[in-house]
């Protein structure tokens, strides 16, 4: 009998501490709690390193200490850093970067949906509520993150017979990029959160008939909008209170409650993505092996919902197609779950300014 080995590069320091922190408090969670470890294994050691300011060298630093599973960091540029020094299977909760995928990155195990497919539900939602809106118009950072959600969105549009405009600005220019946008039925702004503001104070309200911007899912980013943040249309990876019956590990109010208990206050995304990493760790630990190997195999045959939602695999790409991005709507200063239908809180209030 021994202890499972395992360890959790994320930032504990710098811009993204709180997400990192919300990250290992979580697995911390799972560990202590609710890992349901093959017979070999009595309970869980997690050792947590900082990877800011040098993921890499934080990760190599976790490789040597030589434990039986790896869990990656929040933040799609701090994983794609920390996946590059190391063959070591990898479980992504943290960087939705659609370049963590094959060929490339082979050894990464993706539980988050990617970053290309965070508007595809914005514009199903638009769609389903007017079959004739016609345009849409993207305004984009150029960083990788910016172009992979952009370039997700333009394909999806396509896919959905609209006409798509895309243009993209640098950091810190949203707000020039914004003034030259063009005018259309649906507005699709993504980029740095600053900017995003920045570019939501040119466009709106604008006489768009829908509105979504990447920040919108996340309860503080927009707050500076005041009242230009009403009807707003946003991607969430997880909303608690929309969350799925799970058929693998505890539901989203038992962790939430626990989370709770030892914070004060309610997980984010984050923590539910880096919880759920944990769950499906210890399941494909059971149905394989601890063995990197034997940990990715079993993860490319896993199908099952944690609290976190559904979790599958795409054979070719490895990138996560289970799980869906909720589409949520600020309506009376709230977030409100309106897309998928099976998932939905509230109706959608359509089109802007109604």
């Amino acid at each position: 009998m021994s202890i499972l080995r395992t360890a959790l590069v994320t930032p504990l320091t710098g811009p993204l501490v709180r997400f990192g922190r919300e990250s290992a408090t979580a697995l911390s969670l799972w560990a202590e709690h609710v890992a349901e470890l093959p017979p070999l294994w009595t309970g869980v050691h997690l050792d947590v390193l900082d990877a800011n300011p040098d993921p890499e060298a934080a990760m190599r630093a976790a490789v040597e200490s030589r434990p039986d599973v790896l869990f990656g960091p929040y933040g799609s540029s701090p994983m794609v850093a920390a996946a590059r020094v190391t063959n070591r299977a990898i479980w992504n909760h943290g960087g939705a970067t659609s370049a963590l995928s094959r060929p490339g990155f082979p050894h990464v195990i993706n539980v988050l949906s990617p970053a290309s497919s965070y508007f595809t539900g914005v514009l199903e939602t638009v769609r389903a509520a007017d079959p004739g809106a016609a345009a849409v118009s993207v305004l984009h950072g150029s960083s990788g993150f910016g172009r992979d959600v952009a370039s997700g969105a333009v394909s999806a549009a396509g896919a959905l017979g609209f006409r798509v405009r895309a243009v993209p600005f640098e950091s810190g220019h949203a707000a020039s990029a914004a003034d030259a946008l063009p005018r259309a039925d649906v507005l699709l702004v993504v980029g740095g959160f600053e900017d995003e503001v920045a570019a939501a104070r040119v466009l709106l309200p604008g006489g768009w008939r829908a509105a979504a911007f990447v920040g919108a899912g996340v309860e503080e980013v927009l707050a500076p909008l005041g009242g230009l943040r009403e009807g707003l249309l946003g991607p969430a990876q997880w909303i608690a209170a929309a969350a799925p019956e799970p058929d693998e590990g505890p539901d989203a109010g038992w962790f939430v409650d626990e989370f709770r208990r030892i914070t004060g206050s309610d997980p984010s995304y984050p923590a539910a993505q880096a919880f759920a990493a944990g769950v499906l760790c210890a399941r494909c630990l059971r149905d394989g092996g601890t063995d990197d190997a034997a940990q990715l195999a079993a993860a490319h045959q896993l199908e099952c919902t944690t609290l976190y939602g559904r979790f599958r695999l795409d054979p070719v790409s490895g990138l996560q197609v289970g799980h869906e991005v909720l589409v949520v709507q600020w309506q009376g200063e709230a977030r409100r779950v309106v897309w998928p239908p099976g998932r939905a809180e509230s109706a959608l209030r359509y089109p802007l300014g109604d």
